[in-house]
């Protein structure tokens, strides 16, 4: 045997070995998913025992292309060798590097999409609409990709792509007829995402619902709450939506005092204290460039006067600010003589 036929069959060699752990590998991790999606954690032990079951005929598979490769005359493996070296050299080969090309394709995305800059500092509407628009062509690309790959898999295979692609559109229109819920979901979202009502990073309140963006795509809008749970809100259910981070916010402060407390005093005391506040250098970036307003008494309560502080803030800041602001306010009154009322009842015997 001459020198470079041994190397080129040790090449080939080397080669069905790698695509032999690539396709058992890809095969075991598809059964392993599909085992997760069973509702039952007993089933899993038999998804894996067929995943073991495909790499054992995945390496007999491989060792009959050496043998085949190398000349070995040992049946049936001999003979299988020649049967699927074959059908590698017409079509299985092309196949299998539109397999690995999808896969490669899939993997690559979200690395490239990694490079689109979606901002790391504050937070501004370009920033939502960049990560929105990313999460949704991330989702978009990979659709296409299985789709592209699945057909030139098939027309390599030898069929009709064209008259697939043609009696696909006669079963998507029956199906669509059955999923309107469906094509609801992906028109509204589409709007959802042309007219940018909201994106990844607002705070939002659908319905009952209130939370973070988490993840949006044509089809459904992930919410995450204060207590972290997480919400899957079908876009077409959508019908009214409250975004709470668009822009600019604005941090309510209801500040209460007693009846007993001289009213202008109360005011001047809580309206320098929202001066000082405002202009606090380490808050100072949490604010708009509009000061803040003492707007006067809101309500005589039952108990007490309550004055309405208002801050301008920007977007997802006015809850710190609220909560600095009562602290601050707080201290302030305790150190004025000015008491905060509570509640309190007389209770007159007869």
């Amino acid at each position: 045997m001459e020198t470079s036929s041994v190397w080129l069959r040790t090449i080939v060699s080397i080669g069905l070995l790698i695509l032999g752990f690539w396709v058992g590998r890809g095969g075991m991790g598809l059964l392993t998913w599909l085992g997760r999606l069973t509702p039952d954690e007993r089933d899993d032990r038999y998804w894996r025992v067929v995943g073991w079951l495909w790499w054992g005929v995945t390496g007999l598979m491989i060792a009959s292309l050496i043998l085949h490769v190398w000349e070995v005359v040992l049946e049936p493996l001999h003979g299988w060798g020649r049967t699927l070296y074959v059908w590698l050299g017409e079509r299985g080969l092309a196949v299998l590097l539109i397999a690995g090309a999808t896969s490669l394709a899939l993997r690559l995305v979200p690395r490239l999409l990694q490079r689109v800059p979606v901002g790391t500092g504050e937070f501004s509407r370009e920033q939502v609409r960049a990560q929105t628009l990313k999460s949704v062509l991330e989702s978009v690309l990979q659709v296409l990709i299985v789709v592209l790959g699945v057909l030139f898999a098939l027309s390599n295979l030898g069929l009709n792509v064209t008259a697939l692609l043609a009696g696909a559109g006669v079963v998507g229109l029956g199906i669509s007829l059955a999923a309107q819920n469906l094509i609801r979901d992906v028109l509204n979202g589409f709007f959802i995402l042309l007219e940018d009502q909201y994106g990844v990073g607002d705070v939002i309140t659908v319905g009952q619902l209130s939370g973070g963006v988490e993840r949006f795509n044509l089809r459904i809008t992930v919410l995450r709450d204060l207590e972290g749970r997480v919400h899957f809100i079908p876009n077409s259910t959508i019908q009214q939506v409250t975004v709470m981070s668009r822009d600019w916010a604005r941090a309510v402060v209801d500040v209460s005092v007693a009846y007993e407390t001289p009213v202008d005093r109360a005011l001047e005391v809580i309206r320098s204290e929202a001066e000082a506040f405002y202009h606090d250098p380490v808050w100072r970036d949490k604010f708009t460039d509009q000061p803040p307003e003492t707007l006067g008494i809101q309500q005589l309560a039952d108990s007490g006067i309550l004055i309405r502080v208002l801050f301008n803030a920007k977007p997802k800041e006015q809850w710190a600010i609220g909560r600095e602001f009562r602290r601050r306010i707080k201290l302030r009154l305790d150190a004025e003589g000015i008491a905060i009322p509570y509640p309190t009842r007389r209770i007159v015997n007869t």
